[in-house]
């Protein structure tokens, strides 16, 4: 039979965890013989960790997992590792846990995993699923129990029921509990001490203190002895005792002074510390403990630890995140990343009489004549590297030991990395163009921006609104609410009139227009739009999906005329984002030695742009005068 790369304890019964819990004994005996698979680090996501499979042995101080390690490229690094002391600890992943109390009864083990933190000594239970039986017990779907205990390297220290017979370990336990005999006479009060068990000690212990308390009533017998009471009345206290430490023989010192004919307890322990040169704590005649935070001995220092109430790793505190996670997923997703678009446009049938487009009439005997020319329009975006890059100290990573700080900031990069994707495609990249940082426009092209071929600007004129809406007599009727909600459902019904786009659009505009437009109410006070559906509705669009990165956006055209951004209606399969293979978001790990930095690069080269006219529809309120503004 093949030997066991090597044994370890899969889990300790009877261990107190430091979330109050104890595994209990036999708790996962009807496992006894089985096998279990083996991972690296409980990674349940990818077969490539898989290292091995561990057959389980109940004992009765825990289960005994004998680990036999398969010839993958992982199972081979692990046997090294183990081998070199690098790797000193299993933990294992288990569910079906029962609980009574703070002690674990039942579960299964569902896999055996080699673990990094061996170093830690304290147990750990981690469910993430907890449910309440009818009767009282509480059942962990899930957890990852860690004991901290190292591997073991000889098989002698483990002392299995099926391995001895009762017999053996009872002469063997016998054996290890004799000691070099020592005569009667030679035997020392601490080696009778010592012979004595826990319990035992403590009946000594309180037999002192009472024999101490009625030595110090007797005022003649005061300074007779001088012992010191500490962890161990019979410890040799001259090597371990301390300039902390007062000894009976020194309270009775102080007692005795504080006797004498205007004397007080504290004026003598402040006399006895000058005199034998003590240093008193501030405050230490008084009775509680120092609040002062600037000296020795707060009391705060007696409070607990502070806890996290959420998960370990900090919340995080973002943006809106929600519309970035619609336009990427809505955007068409191309494999070609040079783009390129290319229309004729025969929309000008009329003309005149040479450029005209239409089919002409014969008339028999005279020339037939040609059409006039067509127009093309096309337009070319290529790529451009987007990209976040950044460095972990390793020191960092190891110390960290709450939460993963590897995988939390390389979610934060991906967070980051998206929004600058969502807003290049949206409304584009505000930095100057002489930034080196800067996503151009063309590359990525921005919706809000692009050109009146492809995305149509229409402004929103709030008093020629208010004044054709409300009339002369009833603006006490109607608000800025209504104003802008009846205003906009107008400007934008008619900007529909010419989109050319595909399929029904979506419209993004920033919460508080939402809002303002859900809060109108007609004359007798009641609103006119009952939810966000029925507001979609009326303004024609699929759905409506809010932004806070778009308030209080401003472009600036061609004649330096300043509009504010309210919405943009626009289908996004109507906006190519395209990258070859290898362009796609990948993820890039590099560790620098001569840094002992883990740098991580988080990279994209895409290409973006709208490739139908007339398919996106921007709805802007001007800031300053301009000419040019588009009227429906």
């Amino acid at each position: 039979m093949r030997k066991p790369d090597f044994r370890g304890w899969a889990t300790r019964f009877g261990l107190r965890c430091s979330d109050g819990r104890t595994i209990g004994k036999d708790a996962f005996k009807d496992q006894d013989g089985q096998s279990v698979t083996m991972v690296w680090q409980h990674r349940h996501d990818d077969p490539d960790y898989v290292i091995g499979h561990a057959i389980l042995h109940n004992a009765p101080q825990g289960v005994i997992a004998d680990c036999y390690l398969n010839n993958s490229e992982k199972g081979v690094t692990t046997k090294e590792l183990v081998k070199n002391g690098d790797v000193v600890a299993l933990s294992i992943n288990a569910n079906d846990l029962v609980h009574k109390g703070a002690e674990v009864v039942h579960g299964v083990i569902r896999e055996v995993s080699v673990v990094l933190s061996g170093a830690n000594p304290g147990a750990l239970i981690m469910p993430t699923t907890i449910a309440h039986s009818a009767d009282g017990e509480d059942v962990a779907v899930e957890a990852e129990i860690f004991t901290g205990y190292p591997l073991i390297e000889d098989d002698d220290e483990i002392s299995h029921a099926s391995e001895k017979p009762e017999e053996e370990k009872k002469e063997v336990a016998n054996e290890e509990n004799k000691k070099p005999e020592t005569p009667e006479s030679e035997e020392t009060v601490k080696d009778v001490f010592d012979t004595l068990n826990e319990k035992q000690k403590k009946v000594v212990y309180a037999l002192i203190g009472a024999a101490i308390a009625d030595k110090e009533g007797d005022d003649e017998d005061d300074s007779e002895e001088e012992k010191e009471v500490k962890h161990n009345a019979f410890d040799d206290n001259a090597a371990t005792r301390g300039n902390d430490v007062l000894t009976l023989s020194d309270q009775a010192t102080i007692l005795h002074m504080a006797k004498e004919p205007g004397m007080t307890f504290q004026t003598a322990l402040a006399t006895f510390a000058g005199d034998n040169g003590i240093e008193l704590q501030h405050d230490a005649m008084s009775s509680g403990f120092i609040q002062d935070p600037s000296q020795n001995g707060n009391v705060s220092w007696l409070f607990p630890e502070y806890k996290d109430l959420g998960p370990a790793a900090p919340e995080l505190l973002t943006n809106d995140q929600g519309w970035i996670s619609v336009v990427l997923n809505k955007v068409h997703k191309s494999p070609i990343s040079r783009i390129r678009t290319r229309y004729v446009d025969i929309r000008n049938i009329e003309g005149n009489n040479m450029d005209s487009l239409r089919a002409r009439g014969y008339q028999k005997g005279k020339q037939k004549s040609q059409t006039g020319n067509f127009k093309l329009v096309r337009r070319t975006t290529d790529p451009q590297t987007i990209y976040v890059k950044s460095a972990l100290h390793r020191d960092d990573i190891i110390d960290i030991t709450d939460f993963d700080y590897v995988q939390y900031l390389y979610n934060i990069d991906k967070m980051q990395l998206n929004e600058e994707l969502a807003m290049a495609i949206m409304l584009g990249d505000f930095r100057q163009d002489n930034d080196s940082d800067k996503i151009f426009p063309e590359h990525i092209r921005p919706i809000w921006t692009d050109d009146e071929l492809y995305t149509m600007h229409y402004d929103f004129d709030v008093a020629d609104a208010r004044s054709r809406l409300q009339g002369t007599d009833t603006g006490s009727f109607f608000g800025d609410n209504y104003v802008y909600a009846e205003g906009l459902i107008e400007q934008c019904l008619y900007a529909r009139e010419k989109f050319k786009g595909s399929g029904t659009p979506d419209f993004y505009m920033t919460p508080h227009m939402l809002n303002v437009m859900l809060l109108s109410r007609d004359r007798n006070g009641r609103r006119i739009f009952g939810s966000k559906a029925e507001l979609a509705s009326a303004l024609n669009v699929g759905t409506i999906v809010t932004a806070e990165q778009f308030a209080d956006r401003v472009r600036t055209d061609t004649s330096n005329g300043q509009h504010k951004l309210l919405g943009l209606i626009v289908n996004l399969a109507d906006y190519s984002l395209g990258s070859t293979k290898g362009g796609e978001i990948t993820h890039f790990t590099q560790f620098d030695i001569d840094f002992n930095q883990q740098k991580s690069l988080l990279e994209t080269r895409c290409s973006g742009a709208l490739t139908r006219v007339y398919s996106a529809i921007a709805i802007e309120e001007p800031v300053t005068t301009s000419s040019g503004n588009q009227e429906p």
